[in-house]
């Protein structure tokens, strides 16, 4: 199973994400858990998150960019659901073997232009740069870190641009879904 952790807090704003969601919602074996219609008073229920991602194989954090991060939802979901001793190791070395083997893909759409994301753009750094914390976030669980996906200018591209990432992203789950792995190349 493929569980989706939609973190959008103002989707009715977001054309690229919301369009993403979409395509891919209704695609056999997706589970899609959108945290803020779930938790709108941050709330999280913890064991039903949990017991998401214990049925899934593929776990896909799907979300805009805020902040060179995630949004707070999304932030507060690492911080109660991948708990210690669940989702990595507790303080003597047990447990936390819960998410070791799931493979984990990172969707997410930024405000800024891909020159935006260079040394020499607005952002000062490559988008690379702030893929590391989220990267070391599914690795640290145990997780296999497959190459993220990103839509960068997304309140600038146009419809066409928009549906090459959705198309891709698509037919990796396709492929996911058909294969119970990763099958092209990254």
């Amino acid at each position: 199973m493929i569980l989706i952790v939609w973190a959008h807090p103002y989707p009715q704003h977001s054309r690229a994400n919301r369009a993403l969601l979409e395509a891919v919602r209704v695609l056999p074996d997706v589970e899609v858990r959108s945290l803020y219609d779930l938790y709108p008073d941050f709330d999280i229920d913890i064991e039903a998150e949990q017991e998401a991602l214990s049925r899934a194989s593929l776990v896909v954090w799907m979300h805009p960019m805020y902040w060179y991060s995630v949004p707070g939802m999304l932030k507060h979901w690492f911080d109660v659901v991948l708990a210690r001793g669940w989702a990595y190791p507790d303080r003597h070395g047990g447990g936390g073997t819960a998410l070791h083997g799931k493979s984990c893909l990172w969707v997410t759409t930024t405000g800024g232009t891909e020159e935006a994301f260079t040394a020499e753009g607005r952002h000062g750094h490559s988008f690379e740069t702030f893929v590391t914390p989220i990267e070391q976030t599914a690795r640290f669980c145990g997780m296999q870190w497959l190459p993220p996906m990103s839509l960068h200018g997304a309140h600038l591209v146009d419809d066409a641009a928009i549906a090459l990432v959705r198309d891709d992203l698509v037919a990796r789950l396709k492929s996911w879904s058909q294969n119970g792995k990763q099958s092209h190349a990254e």
